[in-house]
């Protein structure tokens, strides 16, 4: 059991992936990441050696601070941001606890990352779905710092090769269709987040990305929601904002919610 000053691998878990989580920071030596340079969904590295002149650069109100098994260097980079009045715990058991029951993101997949310690990505704009849930999957299990780039179609690859962003979405690119996968599909893959909830909502994403709305009850929803926001924003990051909150309740009731039904009408009381 946790102490107060700890998480439990269960409880981030259920953290990860929603509005609230926490920001994740990985102080893993060198030696301990490269013998598994894996990492809890949506953290980042940072050197438990310096943490005295980042400490206060960390715009969080929480963080989980990982090291390999949750003993001192966690503990000491948590307590360093404790005194710059960030509330922080150490992950209980370190990775190795989390990986015994928990999601890991290759740290190869990954992007290089710009000078603020960002993941950029160039596509298309006017987004509909899959350019909409894709950034969300960024943000919400890979990099919640992620920046995304909205282009002409045309553009796309020269704007990715002269601004270091990675392009998605879009013919002839790593990170696009393939066969009859979206790339919703393609990133849960290539970044083993293949959870139950996933899995789930990537169908739905399929179905209504790619005018298969037999494959998921739910895609006709989702076609109708992501077609009103496109037609609600002219601006294409105001719009991604809006489709973050429509995919987090996506991904919840994908979680939480699928055997729920509506009560209505109420059952009477006896009379």
């Amino acid at each position: 059991m946790p102490s107060f000053l700890e998480i439990s691998s269960d409880k981030l878990s259920r953290l990860i992936g929603t509005p609230g989580a926490p920001s994740i920071i990985d102080v893993r030596t060198e030696e301990d990441f490269a013998l598994d340079p894996r990492l809890v969904p949506g953290s980042i590295r940072r050197s438990h050696a310096d943490v005295a002149s980042w400490a206060c650069s960390i715009e969080a109100d929480a963080v989980v601070v990982v090291c390999q098994r949750g003993g001192k260097l966690s503990h000491g980079v948590a307590a360093y941001l404790r005194h710059a009045g960030i509330e922080a715990e150490s992950l209980e058991g370190g990775f190795e606890a989390w990986i015994a029951e928990g999601l890991a993101v290759p740290e190869e997949k990954l992007p290089r990352r710009d000078l603020e310690g960002r993941t950029v990505w160039v596509t298309r704009a006017r987004p509909k779905i899959d350019r909409i849930a894709c950034p969300w999957l960024i943000r919400r299990f890979v990099d919640p710092k992620a920046l995304f780039l909205f282009v002409p179609t045309t553009e796309v690859l020269e704007v990715g090769a002269r601004f270091g962003a990675t392009p998605f979405d879009i013919e002839e690119v790593f990170w696009s269709h393939r066969g009859e996968l979206c790339t919703f599909d393609v990133m849960v893959e290539e970044f083993r987040l293949a959870s139950e909830p996933l899995l789930h909502l990537a169908r739905i994403i399929r179905a209504a990305d790619t005018a298969r709305l037999d494959l998921a009850p739910e895609a006709p929803g989702l076609l109708a929601a992501s077609l009103g926001l496109s037609r609600m924003y002219s601006d294409d990051l105001e719009q991604l904002e809006a489709g973050m909150l429509l995919y987090d309740a996506f991904f919840r009731w994908c979680r939480d919610a699928t055997e729920e039904t509506h009560n209505w009408p109420a059952p009477k009381k006896r009379a």
